[in-house]
């Protein structure tokens, strides 16, 4: 009825619009009288005939008319409604509430109301996604839903009273009150197809035999191709279960390729294959263990090839035994539960200590960092890396932000110490002071960018070599120049020993250079008890030549009485969780290095029979640090990671921000019962 009135006022006006024109224009002939009579009379005779045209058709017409109109715009609404409810795609209008006020065919055949004329439900009883504030929305939202098995996408418009009605004279609605406008688009064979089309996007992944030739080496001579033909019909029998192509292309690597549809079945499965060749047992003494690294989740075969290099180099990287799967800019860990096989060989140290040198040929000043909060073994490392490039000519200089317990007592042998003069230790301004185009900065003990002692210097070098027995996680320093990551290795001061002895010059390493060098050996490995390999003793008679004394080391790092009754405290506090896991915390209180208690506390609880790992947990400056600690096969380093952190598979460590140690301690014992379940530990 509004819509007729509207339309009566509208075809009035333009009726009667063109009787008020010719009244104006009587008016004016009017006053022709007073120039010409003679002409006012033509035009008034004109202007009278106009109108009585005009009110015969006013009068006549208007009756006619106005029905023919109205019947005119009866029929387009109900063509427009007729189109709108026959629309090829499912329509409905909601209230703001979600209730559903009118669905046209295609929408209550959608949702299977296809009997009923009208649906009085709220639209969140077929598609309960849609929440509030998708239909308090003002803007348009798209959004995929699925009912009945048909994935939708919707686009779900708000209607105001205000912009459909502009007309000052209409009143409909009170103003802000709004419908929704949903529209259900069919998306179903699309889904598919594109579902499809990533199914069959090529893989590629490498598969490298970690400890091919120490297997060999333990083996019967004439067990070797037997060793060799297991290995063989265990990895193609494990690719066949993927449909993959592989290829042998050395001794101890694989090249393969496969469909990506096959990744969950190798994610949910955890990699098998990683266990299935551990068992592979014809007389060699040592487990055999794989790398796997997977490239997924790209453009072209090109990229995941190189997605899968990276993969295998993180793999090795973290101590092998593990398969690394880079699928875009994300990467996924599996496996790493065992520590690894020590290698025997050094070639690796002799290669890097070359390249070492080589970049300090056109470099005039080396900085040296290792992580915040320095420990022994970061400040001995870097001892050695200062020895050795002061032996070739260079500058050196260690940053050192903070001074801890941890190393005030073998620091105070350095500074002050007119031999080293004044510069040999500094502050990390200081350091970004002394950055040039031939500066080179040297990380040790440390891969992880945020965990050192100024990041910014590893922007503004353009050489950056790192030294680190950490094992890798997702945050690297990128573009290093040079990289030395061995996690088979004990300690950094361990790999830097190493290096020192296949350095042309000989390095003439003073006494309390290795005092510092070897007190980070004994204490990364709790005095040779941890993480010890044959290495590692080789690198500690190194040091013990050339001027370290142990009794002097011992007596650097022994404990006052207050920390001595914190670490008794400590152990006492502690408990067995799930009768494997000992979990303990430590009170610091004005410590300057929580952490270093923290340490000695797990290595103790290690000695209680029946404990697997240990895990302490002490609180600094509104930071949590978890020191954790294991022994036979447990490795700390994959729970660590979960947290955050990282390290060894027997030494690992994290910092939890914004807890309590309380909250922390419950953190881990479910970590540790969720990982026990799932198989990861």
């Amino acid at each position: 009825m509004n819509n007729e009135k509207i339309l009566k006022k509208k075809m009035e006006k333009f009726l009667l619009t063109p009787l008020l024109i010719s009244i104006v224009f009587m008016v004016l002939s009017g006053l022709l009288f007073l120039v010409d009579t003679k002409s006012a009379i033509i035009v008034t005779t004109v202007v009278t005939v106009v109108i009585l045209v005009e009110l015969v058709v006013y009068f006549v017409s208007k009756a006619g008319i106005m029905p023919a109109l109205i019947r005119f715009a009866i029929e387009q609404g109900q063509i427009q409604k007729e189109l709108l409810n026959e629309l090829a795609v499912p329509y409905a209008l909601l209230d703001t509430d979600g209730k559903i006020l009118w669905g046209n065919k295609l929408f209550i055949d959608a949702i299977g109301e296809g009997s009923k004329k009208r649906i009085r439900k709220n639209i969140l009883a077929f598609f309960p996604t849609i929440g509030s504030d998708v239909l308090n929305s003002e803007e348009t939202v798209n959004m995929d839903l699925e009912y009945n098995e048909v994935s939708y996408n919707a686009l779900i418009r708000r209607i105001t009273f205000d912009e459909v009605f502009e007309d000052e004279d209409t009143v409909v609605a009170p103003k802000g009150e709004a419908l929704i406008a949903l529209y259900l688009f069919d998306i179903t064979e699309l889904k598919h197809y594109k579902k499809e089309n990533e199914e069959q996007k090529l893989v590629a992944g490498l598969l490298y035999i970690d400890n091919y030739d120490e297997v060999m080496e333990n083996t019967e001579e004439v067990r070797h191709s037997l060793v060799e033909a297991l290995v063989d019909r265990r990895i193609n029998m494990y690719l066949a279960t993927i449909e993959a192509i592989g290829k042998k292309i050395e001794k101890d690597k694989y090249l393969f390729v496969f469909q990506q549809k096959f990744l969950p079945q190798l994610r949910e499965t955890k990699f098998a294959i990683l266990n299935e060749v551990k068992s592979i047992n014809v007389g060699n003494e040592i487990p055999i263990t794989l790398s796997i690294g997977i490239g997924a989740d790209t453009n072209n075969f090109a990229e995941a090839y190189e997605y899968s290099r990276v993969a295998i180099g993180l793999a090795l990287a973290r101590g092998g035994d593990q398969a690394v799967l880079k699928s875009g800019d994300k990467t996924f860990y599996f496996g790493g539960k065992s520590a690894g096989t020590e290698k025997s060989t050094r070639v690796k140290a002799r290669v890097k200590a070359q390249a070492f040198k080589e970049l300090l040929v056109d470099k005039d000043t080396v900085i040296i960092m290792g992580h915040k909060r320095p420990d022994a073994d970061s400040f001995g490392s870097a001892v050695g890396v200062y020895r050795l490039v002061k032996t070739l000519g260079k500058n050196a200089h260690i940053v050192i932000n903070e001074v801890t317990s941890a190393i005030r007592p073998v620091l105070s042998g350095f500074k002050g110490n007119s031999i080293y003069g004044d510069d040999m230790i500094i502050s990390s301004e200081e350091a970004i002071g002394k950055v040039n185009a031939n500066t080179l900065v040297v990380v040790v003990d440390v891969n992880r960018p945020t965990m050192t002692e100024c990041e910014e210097l590893l922007t503004l070098a353009n050489s950056v070599v790192v030294f680190d027995h950490h094992r890798q996680t997702n945050d690297i320093i990128e573009n290093a120049t040079l990289s030395y990551i061995e996690p088979y290795a004990s300690s950094a001061c361990e790999m830097v020993a190493e290096m020192l002895q296949y350095v042309e010059e000989k390095v003439k390493v003073r006494p309390l250079e290795a005092d510092a060098m070897y007190a980070g050996i004994v204490i990364d490995t709790d005095n040779f008890l941890t993480k010890t390999g044959v290495r590692t003793f080789e690198a500690a008679s190194y040091l013990r030549r050339i001027g370290a004394d142990v009794v002097r080391v011992r007596k650097m790092f022994r404990s006052d009485m207050y920390s001595f009754k914190q670490l008794a405290e400590g152990v006492m506090n502690s408990e067995v969780y799930m009768d494997a896991f000992a979990i303990s915390q430590v009170k610091p209180d004005d410590s300057d290095a929580p952490t270093v208690v923290a340490a000695k506390v797990a290595n103790e609880l290690l000695d209680v029979e029946g404990v697997r790992a240990s895990f302490v947990v002490t609180e600094k400056d509104d930071v949590v640090y978890v020191s954790a600690r294991s022994v036979d096969d447990v490795n700390v380093q994959v729970v660590m990671e979960k947290l955050g952190g990282g390290g060894h598979a027997n030494i690992a460590g994290a910092q939890l921000k914004g807890l309590t140690a309380d909250v922390a301690i419950i953190q881990i014992k479910e970590l540790l019962e969720t990982m026990y379940k799932e198989g990861d530990i």
